[in-house]
């Protein structure tokens, strides 16, 4: 878990903390679908822990915890033109008006409590730069964020992920390959989906033989990986050599 910590007899004890933590850690994943869409249903529970995990072991810190909750209670905001009547939670009219009112928080948190204590807030903003496609400023964040973050943080996936969305999203596939090599390197956890997102990025720069080579070798360098099926069905969508 983060900061190879585990969650304490007390943390357990607080079902009600515990839930609101989880619910803003799920709408907190849901947003960065385009993130997570290839991961399986288990590791994406694993996921969804970790950031639990992350939001209670920060909730220690009290205040930092408590602004870092509600940065997340921003981000799992719905949007929608009018709040139902008597609704207690926060609305948005639009999407980019909730991604500006994410950025304007994180950089309030941050401005307070540094990167060391709200290191979380860097990697929820670049999502929402990156929402707003203002592309180099998200790229600069997901980079502070894994500067901050410990080595063994389980989030590294996100920042690393995000870099490689925002170099395709700027057309640079290359960028985007070297991107998601790095991601399987410093990120092994997510090595299988790192290869598959590499693959994709190969075939659609025209280096299909690449991402056949990487594909072919999926099963045995991923033996358990329940992205084995999906890698399988694309290494035969792009056909014999």
């Amino acid at each position: 878990m983060v900061n190879g910590s585990v969650m304490s007899r007390k943390d357990m004890r607080e079902p009600d903390r515990f839930q609101v933590v989880a619910n803003q850690a799920a709408n907190w994943l849901a947003a960065r679908k385009k993130q997570v869409t290839l991961i399986g249903g288990a590791a994406l529970v694993v996921v969804a822990v970790v950031a639990v995990v992350a939001t209670v072991q920060s909730s220690r810190a009290e205040a930092a915890g408590t602004a870092t909750s509600a940065l997340l209670e921003t981000v799992a905001a719905p949007v929608m033109a009018k709040a139902p009547e008597g609704a207690s939670y926060r609305t948005f009219p639009s999407d980019e008006a909730k991604q500006k009112a994410i950025v304007a928080e994180a950089d309030g948190l941050l401005s307070v409590y540094g990167a060391g204590r709200a290191a979380l807030a860097l990697l929820v903003k670049a999502d929402a730069l990156y929402a707003l496609k203002d592309l180099d400023a998200a790229a600069a964040g997901y980079e502070a964020f894994l500067r901050a973050a410990p080595k063994d943080d389980s989030l590294r996936f996100g920042a690393l992920d995000g870099l490689g969305l925002v170099a395709e999203a700027k057309g640079d596939l290359d960028g985007a390959g070297k991107a998601y090599e790095r991601m399987a390197q410093d990120a092994p956890g997510f090595a299988d989906r790192a290869d598959l997102e590499r693959a994709r990025v190969l075939a659609a720069a025209g280096k299909k033989d690449e991402a056949r080579q990487l594909l072919a070798k999926f099963a045995e360098a991923h033996k358990d990986s329940a992205l084995s099926g999906l890698a399988a069905q694309r290494l035969a969508d792009l056909g014999a050599k």
